[in-house]
């Protein structure tokens, strides 16, 4: 007999004793998968959280108990085994599971599975099942009062308290970018599994590699419930094997033999190619796609301090990507397709890493088996995140148990390149009173959890490192890693938050970057999302209540005092607040991709919002692209040909990340505002394979009072690769644009919609916008006088709908 679902409908009390009208909320449907929240709004119970000021209004719901409850069948077949095992996935977080009426487990850990089985509990014919939904801000409260000494929380990030004692998704009570919504529910699947003879348990392999041959070993892992035989049938790579189960012997191990392995391989270094793995046992079965590679972390001591890189197939990997966050505040918005989307956006931006942020979730199957199919490396943090931990007893055992489900869960995913322990927890022992006064004391409950983490992983993982935080400068050092560069992974925010100008990027050399960014205002179709147009301004209501960073909005806003010239009105303030972030991130990236190999990770701050905000997101809530995701897709490219400054002068630096090298042609052109050509000479250079080469370069003293005269470009290609960038010598504000005199056409093409623009002068950051869905196959680039070019759109609107809702921004119409 096969598992079957008990996802779908079920009803919703909420059981709330101060607040009669709450009271009345009875045999609500709610769809599971799903969270309450996303439930009272389906029903109409409650205002969209996301629209305007509406946050403050709906925190009742987190205030409340709440019992999800159902009725299910049985056959007498399906009670005549010798057990019948409910599994709950991600269920948020303290629960009480009643089947008949019978309490049959509680659960503490959002983080861990249940597993139970429920058969001394149920009847042939109906059935009831209940799981009672406790509040998370009282138990947060219990825990905190039981802890022996005080363990500092996320203060100015979490507006509702100790969060930190729960095993709980932490920015569900907010973050610098995230609304708070206490939500719970059920955000993975429930189901029930009768159990004839035997329970199969899991499935774990492990790699063994001779020059191209890799050997497989598959363990299977069971528990006997009968003393009848069984077979197991394992299928790997066109190959089977039938063995029967050993009694004496919880688990069983086949081996298979790969000649010839077609390697997984990070994308850009080539193709992700994955092997179909299928075990059955007693009519239970468990699938999973195994990538054959072959992967380590390298930190060697070296001249300036010790590496820090990813080393693939025995290629050395450059990571390329972003930070990700939970995808949306409200669990039951999630699809496989809003997964499929974000992901293979971030490929598409020629990424090849992605950072689970230890401050929201585990990520649910379909994020990894997306991150296996399309090649993006995946540094996994555990979920701890800029806040102390408890290390008592129980809280170390829960989160054992935690991590050994986890990471047993994960660890056949060729994307996973990383455990580390946490984000920012090493550092946040000296941003909170109590531990900065007493920091031998943290010191040692940080290192006593953190070790047990560390076991945790390797007892269930031993072929990946352990990293025990980001940032961190390596094993057992506790240094500054926010400033520190010369090993180790870095957290670089001095731009941001420490009011540093955008060029500081270029005063740091990280080994591996794994956070730094620059916030950005929303698109204006966003911000139509969330605010009524009498609120279409930056010191609104609606818009400081979608701006969470406390001095994000004036950080944004004094770093425009600094660059450019203000701009006109509402829509070209958030325009050049997208500007302003690309350039930000580009000059970052540009510069640490320029001095490879020191460098060889850079993973910034942060891929996709959790709901329609003001933030460091290079994708907007509802998918569309910001003008750093299109600038992402360029200075990520594989070949990139990066203008450097330095006290010396400008220097063009080509850098190539492919494993072949490259002969490309071109020309550099350095002309003025109005298109006057002040120098033009051509470039024939090389570089070798995983190359970073000086093929051109100007003296200082040969652009000294002339930064101001006009702008650079490149242009260069090998016949099939075609890259471009443009370099400002002087601060935008400075320069004396002329207006581009830009021409629009919306035609119908033979690939479908295209946008033809024409310039008369040069034209800067020219970006296109559309109101609906979709997005274009370039954006926010420059165009030189005289030229037109052609950018297709993606998606299904029509001609006429493109035509009506498009718009086109440029540098000069921001202020002019």
């Amino acid at each position: 007999m096969m598992k079957f679902s008990l996802n779908g409908q079920w009803l919703v009390d909420c059981i709330d004793a101060t607040n009669v009208s709450k009271k009345e909320i009875k045999n609500m449907d709610i769809t599971l998968p799903g969270d309450i929240h996303s439930a009272l709004i389906e029903a109409g119970k409650m205002e969209n959280p996301y629209w305007a000021t509406n946050e403050q209004q709906v925190q009742w719901v987190g205030e409340c108990e709440w019992c999800l409850h159902r009725t299910f069948k049985l056959t007498e077949a399906q009670c005549d085994v010798a057990s019948l095992d409910l599994s709950i996935t991600y269920l948020d977080t303290i629960a009480e599971v009643k089947i008949n009426g019978h309490v049959v487990a509680n659960s503490q850990n959002m983080f861990i599975a249940l597993n139970i089985n429920i058969l001394p509990f149920v009847n042939v014919g109906e059935n009831h099942i209940e799981i009672l939904l406790k509040r998370a801000d009282l138990a947060a409260k219990a825990e905190a009062e039981k802890l022996p000494f005080p363990i500092p929380w996320a203060v100015g990030n979490n507006q509702i308290p100790h969060m930190n004692t729960l095993r709980k998704t932490q920015c569900h009570a907010g973050w610098d970018w995230g609304i708070c919504l206490l939500v719970a529910g059920v955000y993975g699947d429930i189901s029930l599994t009768p159990v004839a003879k035997t329970r199969l348990l899991s499935v774990q392999t492990e790699q063994a590699w001779q020059n191209n041959c890799c050997q497989l070993s598959v363990l299977v892992e069971y528990e006997k419930l009968t003393a009848d035989s069984e077979k197991v049938l394992v299928q790997f790579a066109g190959q089977s094997l039938t063995a029967s189960l050993d009694v004496t012997n919880p688990q069983q191990t086949f081996l298979f033999s790969i000649e010839d392995a077609q390697r997984w391989w990070p994308a850009g270094y080539g193709d992700a190619y994955l092997y179909d793995l299928h075990v059955e046992l007693d009519e239970q079965s468990i699938s999973k796609k195994i990538g054959l590679r072959e992967l380590r972390l390298v930190t060697e001591n070296d001249d300036i301090g010790s590496s820090m890189m990813f080393e693939v197939n025995g290629v050395v990997i450059s990571a390329k990507g972003a930070n990700w966050i939970p995808l949306d505040a409200m669990p039951g918005l999630n699809t496989d397709q809003r997964y499929r989307d974000l992901l293979t956006d971030a490929h598409a931006a020629n990424m090849n890493m992605i950072r689970v942020w230890g401050g929201g979730i585990y990520e649910h199957d379909i994020f990894y088996q997306l991150c296996d199919e399309l090649g993006l490396l995946v540094w996994q943090d555990l979920m701890f995140s800029c806040a102390l931990y408890p290390s008592t007893p129980d809280f170390v055992d829960n989160v054992v148990a935690e991590v050994d489900y986890q990471v047993k869960r994960l660890r056949d995913h060729s994307c996973i390149a990383l455990w580390c322990g946490d984000n920012e927890v090493i550092g946040a022992i000296g941003w909170y009173p109590e531990s900065r006064q007493n920091r031998e004391k943290y010191v040692v409950n940080y290192d006593r959890l953190n070790r047990a983490l560390e076991s945790a992983v390797l007892n269930a993982d031993n072929t990946r490192r352990f990293w025990s935080s980001s940032p961190c400068n390596g094993e057992l050092d506790f240094g500054d890693a926010w400033h520190d560069d010369d090993r180790g992974d870095m957290h670089y925010w001095d731009v941001w938050h420490s009011g540093k100008s955008i060029d500081a990027y270029t005063s740091v050399n990280p080994r591996f970057c794994s956070e730094f960014g620059f916030q950005s205002w929303p698109s204006l179709p966003t911000v139509k999302q969330f605010a009524p147009v009498e609120d279409w301004n930056i010191t609104s209501p609606s818009f400081e209540g979608h701006q969470k960073n406390g001095r994000g909005n004036s950080i944004i806003t004094e770093m425009f005092t600094r660059y450019y010239r203000f701009p006109k009105s509402f829509e070209q303030m958030l325009y050049l607040s997208q500007v302003q972030q690309s350039v930000a991130i580009k000059t970052a990236s540009e510069y640490w991709r320029a001095i490879k190999p020191i460098n060889r990770g850079i993973l910034y701050w942060q891929l996709n919002d959790c709901w329609p905000v003001s933030s460091w997101s290079s994708i907007e809530y509802d998918g569309r692209w910001k003008q750093l995701h299109y600038q992402t897709a360029r200075f990520f490219a594989p070949l990139l040909a990066a203008f450097v400054k330095s006290e010396k002068g400008l220097r063009l630096q080509l850098i190539n990340d492919k494993q072949e090298a490259y002969d490309v042609s071109g020309e550099l052109i350095w002309q003025s505002w109005a298109g006057e050509v002040l120098h033009q000479e051509a470039i024939n250079a090389s570089v070798e394979a995983d190359g970073n080469a000086n093929i051109w370069s100007w003296p200082a003293e040969k652009l000294s009072g002339r930064e101001q005269d006009g702008f650079f470009y490149i242009q260069l290609s090998n016949g099939e690769l075609c890259i471009d960038n443009t370099y400002f010598p002087a601060k935008a504000k400075q320069c004396r644009f002329v207006d581009p005199r830009l021409t629009v056409q919306v035609l119908q093409g033979e690939l479908g919609v295209e946008v033809q623009l024409t310039t008369q002068n040069p034209a800067f950051f020219v970006h296109l916008e559309y109101q609906g869905k979709g997005r274009f196959s370039d954006s926010s680039f420059t165009l030189l006088a005289g030229e037109t070019r052609i950018i297709h759109y993606l998606g299904d609107a029509s001609v006429e709908e493109v035509k009506a809702g498009l718009t086109i921004y440029d540098l000069y119409h921001s202020y002019a």
